[in-house]
């Protein structure tokens, strides 16, 4: 064998064992992706939620001013890491014109937060009509989903037993899937790490429905 073969012989052995070694490399630090929609009315504290859970589950992580937080135009980001997930939030905009481009990301996602604002009693109607229209969707079938009652921070607002009966109403909309009504307040956090922690519990189970993003796109 010439000195020019035994080289390529060499280098094509080091690029395969580099191959092998980052590919073992990812199997065991490589952190599973999923897609979280944050859905729910303008003004029923989405952004504050997401923030609140960053703060929570990212070290150091310094939260922004909730006087500061407006009604999101469009769409916002946010990652946190926990449990071996990647979870990426996908905060849409709540105003009726915005409602639209909901179903968009629908295909895309792992599991649905759905934010009720329990302190505006004359909206919780409006609510449920947009929260029954969206799962409804083909697209969001079978995936976990969360209900959030916020605003437990404010006197007067609607718990648990009032709120579930509300949405559960068209039990039969939300079919077979994990799901879940909780108290929280987005302003101070009480909740946030608890549905957080169910909620990936949920995605972690529903793997053969929809698998990660990393391993649906190997």
């Amino acid at each position: 064998m010439s000195y020019c073969q035994n080289k390529q012989r060499v280098k094509f052995q080091i690029v395969k064992m580099y191959h092998l070694l980052s590919g073992f490399y990812k199997y065991l630090f490589q952190l599973d992706e999923y897609y979280v929609l944050i859905l729910g009315l303008d003004n029923a504290g989405k952004s504050t939620y997401l923030e609140a859970a960053k703060t929570h589950f990212t070290k150091n992580y310094k939260a922004l001013n909730p006087n500061k937080i407006t009604s999101t135009v469009g769409l916002n980001i946010g990652v946190i890491e926990t449990d071996g997930c990647s979870l990426n939030f996908w905060d849409l905009g709540g105003q009726e014109e915005l409602q639209s481009l909901w179903d968009k990301y629908y295909a895309e996602s792992h599991a649905v937060i759905y934010v009720v604002d329990a302190f505006a009693r004359d909206r919780i109607e409006e609510s449920k009509a947009v929260f029954d229209k969206m799962i409804a969707s083909e697209l969001l079938k079978g995936i976990p989903l969360l209900v959030l009652a916020n605003k437990q921070d404010l006197q007067d607002s609607m718990g648990v037993r009032e709120v579930k009966p509300i949405f559960n109403q068209n039990a039969h909309l939300i079919g077979q899937r994990d799901c879940m009504v909780m108290p929280v307040s987005a302003l101070n956090g009480d909740g946030v790490d608890e549905g957080i922690k169910w909620l990936v519990q949920c995605v972690k189970r529903n793997n053969v429905v929809r698998p990660p993003r990393n391993q649906s796109d190997n």
